[in-house]
């Protein structure tokens, strides 16, 4: 049992600094870290830089804690597994289908992130309305793989991996249900700066792409792939 617990905990540990490195590197590239007091030059010949927008630091430090959220809940779920009490859950083959209309309403973003920095706004727009139309069909198919789980009697209470696998698609699900409030707020803006439409829909791409990557992980999880790299981590512990 302490192996297992070690070895859960060195997952969850790995995870949570790689999210760190990944947010660290991102904030990097967006110039967070810069430091104009140190340029040189004459005045006249250092053109004014605009102002770091706020939100790109909110949205990493965001991602930041939702990660490491979701990062214990897959530390527990490791653990867990490792008591008599644990029986697998089989998922249903539309998780995959599901799985593809996120990994679309991705693309979409990022089709529309492109749009956007050519000016086309029309075109942005209509990248981000197929994103969000995507991400609804995410979500109702996930209600129907709740509802497939149910009739096939894996309930709320019929096991701790089924228990598990509702909380954390729905939780994941509560997030996703937040960005497409976030996007009809945009989407809805009507004579706003280009500039502030391109940042918007950039931060719309980068919190896609995370929840994009936090069910894979959980795809990861449920699906039992994690279970050999629980194995090389307790080989590595023991």
């Amino acid at each position: 049992m302490d192996t297992a617990k070690g070895a859960g905990m060195t997952v969850i540990l790995v995870f949570i600094l790689s999210i760190i490195a990944l947010s660290f590197w991102w904030l990097l590239r967006q110039g967070v870290m810069s430091k104009p007091w140190l340029e040189t030059g004459a005045i006249a010949d250092v053109a004014p830089k605009a102002p770091f927008p706020v939100e790109r630091v909110g949205l990493g430090i965001f991602l930041v804690v939702v990660g490491s959220l979701f990062a214990l809940f897959g530390s527990a779920f490791v653990m867990r597994m490792d008591l008599e009490t644990w029986s697998s859950l089989t998922l249903p083959g539309a998780v995959w289908l599901n799985t593809s209309l996120l990994l679309l309403a991705s693309v979409f973003f990022h089709l529309g992130k492109r749009s956007a920095l050519r000016g086309d706004l029309s075109g942005a727009r209509r990248d981000m309305t197929g994103a969000g139309l995507a991400t609804l069909g995410f979500l109702i198919g996930q209600l129907l793989v709740w509802r497939m789980l149910q009739t096939g009697g894996d309930g709320l209470t019929s096991g701790p991996a089924a228990s598990f696998f509702y909380l954390l698609s729905g939780l994941h699900g509560l997030h996703i249900l937040g960005g497409i409030v976030a996007l009809g707020a945009v989407l809805a803006q009507n004579g706003i700066d280009p500039r502030r439409i391109r940042l918007r829909v950039g931060l719309c791409a980068a919190y896609w792409d995370f929840l994009l990557i936090v069910w894979l992980g959980l795809l990861i999880l449920f699906m039992g792939w994690a279970n050999r790299l629980i194995d090389i981590c307790r080989t590595i512990l023991t």
